[in-house]
């Protein structure tokens, strides 16, 4: 398996949640639906006009808000989960 698709597979630090893995794997998903979007935009738009243009930023605007939060949750579940080992260390 190449490196790159086991690291998407990976969680970070932290036992992912089912709503992390939900929301890494929405945006994963809208990621591939993006990709396909933008190569397809010619047809698209000959198809439906310039409502194209608007779901590629459509797309691009999900995923301005979704990365971020997705970053930050699980960047403090990462923590509470590193800070918890180290505790148990400790005792």
């Amino acid at each position: 398996m190449p490196l790159w698709l086991d690291l998407l597979r990976t969680p970070m630090a932290a036992p992912e949640t089912p709503r992390l893995k939900r929301m890494r794997m929405t945006i994963l998903s809208i990621c591939g639906i993006l990709l396909v979007s933008i190569a397809a935009l010619a047809p698209l738009r000959a198809a439906i006009g310039i409502a194209a243009g608007g779901i590629v930023a459509a797309l691009l605007a999900i995923l301005a808000v979704l990365v971020p939060i997705y970053v930050v949750t699980k960047n403090r579940a990462d923590d509470r989960y590193l800070d918890s080992l180290g505790e148990d260390a400790e005792s």
